[in-house]
């Protein structure tokens, strides 16, 4: 079995990449879309040289095996009891050693096969750093007509903090993202922005206000008003508020970070 721990490993790994990139949006969770591709090209590596490396053990066991038959015809009775004990007290020695502590490699790409890990949550939003944007005050674009305007918290954030138009104003806007809860009560819709995987995640909060909070992680799409909060640009202004008039759970979506 030792002889095929590699070939598994490998096809394990590659069976798990091919899983969440081909047959679902699982990888989404973890990287963004562009990265698909190399995922793709990672996977059918990994299998092939899981079979390339299941095919040489094959063919060493057989060559073993014939070794083992040669060398049991030249040898007396004696000779050969004695050379199995000691290979065979070597084979135990070994097995207790690097082979078990191998098999542990297998953990990671069995969980991500039979049970892949949620995309962030709150509690890295509730770690992260107070992310804003880097624009600084100034004039933004007008939104669109029509109420309610769909927004990213990005975009809305931006807009609460650093827009000295207050293109805000009297307009009812519609965000999506997860609930994350302060230690006093207060909640935050949330969303995660990463820029290559999410190792790198920063996070985008909005303080929600008129409606109870939900359940941690709960996805939900809130809809209301700009509550001006603090003078734009400085700390104070951050995060930015939302008056609620409608809070609706939402599927998570199958990208479940925030886009550019």
């Amino acid at each position: 079995m030792r002889r095929y721990g590699p070939a598994l490993l490998l096809l394990l790994s590659g069976a798990a990449t091919l899983k969440i990139t081909l047959f679902s949006d699982l990888y989404l969770r973890y990287v963004q879309t562009g990265l698909k591709v190399y995922l793709i090209a990672s996977g059918v590596v990994l299998l092939a040289l899981g079979a390339l490396s299941a095919l040489s053990a094959v063919r060493a066991t057989r060559t073993h095996d014939h070794e083992a038959e040669a060398e049991d015809e030249a040898e007396t009775e004696a000779e050969a009891e004695a050379e199995d004990a000691e290979d065979d007290l070597g084979h135990r020695h070994g097995h207790h050693r690097t082979p078990r502590v191998a098999w542990l490699l297998a953990v990671p790409a069995a969980a991500l096969l039979l049970f892949p890990p949620p995309a962030l949550g709150s509690y890295s939003a509730d770690r992260e750093a107070q992310q804003r944007a880097a624009q600084g005050v100034g004039t933004f674009p007008a939104l669109p007509s029509g109420d309610p305007v769909d927004l990213t918290l990005g975009e809305y954030t931006s807009r609460a903090i650093y827009d000295s138009g207050k293109s805000l104003t009297g307009r009812t806007v519609r965000m999506t993202g997860f609930v994350t809860r302060g230690d006093d009560g207060t909640w935050y819709l949330a969303r995660l922005l990463i820029t290559c995987c999410a190792a790198d995640a920063s996070t985008y909060k909005i303080q929600i206000t008129g409606a109870d909070a939900p359940v941690n992680d709960t996805w939900v799409t809130v809809t209301g008003t700009w509550h001006p909060k603090g003078k734009l640009g400085s700390d104070e202004a951050w995060p930015p508020v939302l008056d609620s008039t409608s809070v609706q759970n939402v599927k998570e979506p199958a990208n479940p970070y925030e886009r550019r």
